[in-house]
């Protein structure tokens, strides 16, 4: 296979670079095939955290050439029955990752027409036999060399199930009506401080919502409320104070909740997850 043909590999884990274990899965793949190209998605997912992984799949997947296969290796499970697997998505790319939620928003979001376990009496680094500690070099890395390099086709990766045996976390949905939406904080913008909340820009307009309107925020952990102002929501930064808080539009084309060049996580104390709950209406 001609090196410009070789789908590119990316990586991402919560391994960090504190040790080495992201060079040794990097040099497995080296050592499969020299010419492969592998890029860092993060290595920087929290410690077993497989909501992020599966959201920080979502936010990158879609940006890279088709047939791009990502390594995704968050994996509390390791070295027990969970499935390692290698997921066909349906706009074009491969996952290569433990069947344990982190398939959860491709799935959701784009579709998974195809899904493999991996066979390790075939995919499998033969001279760490014994270690069941460390999947992402001797199983996922591995077999994502193998399978990009050209040495085996998707087929060959090992024995195809069901996909709607996949597992899945659960994802929950907005409400949304006029002139008042709720909905949760997905996930952080760790180095900003940044929340990105679950409710889509395209819904917040439909509810009656548009750029620089000030909005009666609350934010609330289970049922106590930790936060409530009337907030500026516009569509980048700049157009609040520094120092403020705001609601604007993100990457995602999601509401987002942010302090002018600060941290909204630090300054008020929130992060996400189904307990934080945003809810806003008209000021």
């Amino acid at each position: 296979m001609d090196k410009s043909n070789k789908p590119i590999l990316v990586f991402q884990t919560d391994f960090t670079y504190k040790e080495g274990a992201v060079c040794a899965m990097y040099g497995v793949v080296k050592s499969v095939d020299r010419e492969l190209e592998i890029f860092d998605g993060t290595h920087e997912i929290p410690q077993y955290d497989i909501w992020s992984a599966s959201y920080r799949l979502l936010q990158s997947v879609p940006f890279w050439p088709k047939g791009t296969i990502f390594v995704s290796v968050v994996d509390p499970g390791v070295g027990t029955s969970r499935r390692a697997c290698v997921a066909k998505t349906a706009n074009g790319y491969y996952i290569v990752t433990p069947d344990n939620g982190s398939l959860t928003h491709i799935k959701e979001e784009f579709g998974i027409t195809e899904v493999r376990q991996i066979d390790e009496t075939v995919n499998r680094l033969r001279s760490t036999r014994g270690v069941a500690v460390f999947h992402g070099r001797d199983l996922f890395g591995y077999t994502a060399a193998r399978l990009a390099s050209g040495i085996i086709d998707y087929e060959g990766v090992g024995p195809s199930y069901p996909v709607d045996e996949i597992i899945e976390l659960p994802i929950l949905q907005p409400c949304i009506e006029e002139g008042h939406v709720r909905g949760i904080f997905e996930i952080d913008d760790p180095n900003f401080g940044n929340l990105w909340s679950n409710i889509p820009l395209e819904d917040f307009n439909k509810a009656g919502f548009s750029y620089g309107d000030y909005v009666h925020a609350t934010i609330l952990h289970g049922n106590i409320p930790v936060f409530e102002q009337d907030i500026l929501f516009h569509q980048s930064f700049g157009f609040a104070e520094k120092g403020a808080p705001m609601l604007y539009n993100n990457e995602m084309m999601k509401l987002a909740i942010a302090v002018t060049q600060g941290s909204f996580e630090e300054q008020y104390g929130v992060s996400f997850g189904p307990e934080w709950i945003l809810d806003i209406v008209k000021s």
